[in-house]
């Protein structure tokens, strides 16, 4: 077989049919394993309301997405157990990345508990952040009233004692706990009016 000489043209048909082959491949992995990833979250996502809820039978009851600060919030009402919000760091400034969490609130406003969904934080140091905050932990949220003021770190004048060396991954974990707070008292500011189960419905705030 004749070598293919080594011209510009040569170079860029091979690599274009390289590229080519891959993204092929590559559309047809992501085909077959959509689904099975989907489902995957999906059970996880149900797992995550049942723990910040308190665990046990959990059903969710209705489903608000709005937009808070650019960023949208999906809020879970559960009853009279309260809501689980998915939220994320609203100024996305965490060390790392971002991070994404369900935070469970009571109907008068506290914290019932919560689980870090998504982290891209440094292992050892802003991972830390799906224990730290927990009841009993040094950094414990959990009763907290968000009705009465946002969580603060210490350092910055709240009394919520941050992550040892990582007090960027700590405000920003509040940031999103705090931001859950607001998703969720402005779906009540609102209530839409609505009979039963309802599908996620759409709200605009700027």
């Amino acid at each position: 077989m004749k070598k293919l000489e080594s011209t510009w043209y040569n170079m860029a048909c091979v690599l274009t049919g390289i590229s080519l082959v891959a993204g092929v491949a590559l559309a047809s992995v992501n085909k077959m394993t959509k689904d099975t990833i989907q489902e995957l979250n999906d059970k996880r996502e149900q797992a995550a309301i049942a723990q910040v809820l308190g665990g046990g039978d959990v059903k969710v009851q209705k489903v608000d997405t709005i937009v808070v600060s650019d960023n949208n919030y999906i809020v879970m009402n559960a009853g009279q157990k309260g809501v689980a919000v998915k939220a994320v760091d609203p100024q996305n400034a965490s060390f790392g990345g971002g991070l994404t969490i369900m935070v469970g609130i009571s109907p008068a406003g506290e914290v019932l508990g919560y689980n870090v969904l998504e982290t891209h934080e440094t292992p050892g140091l802003g991972a830390k952040a799906a224990l730290w905050f927990q009841k009993g932990e040094k950094g414990d949220i959990i009763g907290r009233n968000l009705t009465e003021k946002e969580l603060v770190v210490s350092k910055d004048g709240g009394d919520v004692d941050a992550i040892t060396a990582s007090t960027i991954t700590s405000r920003a974990f509040l940031r999103a706990v705090n931001a859950a707070y607001q998703a969720y008292s402005q779906t009540q500011q609102d209530a839409p009016e609505a009979d039963g189960v309802s599908g996620a419905s759409q709200q605009q705030h700027n």
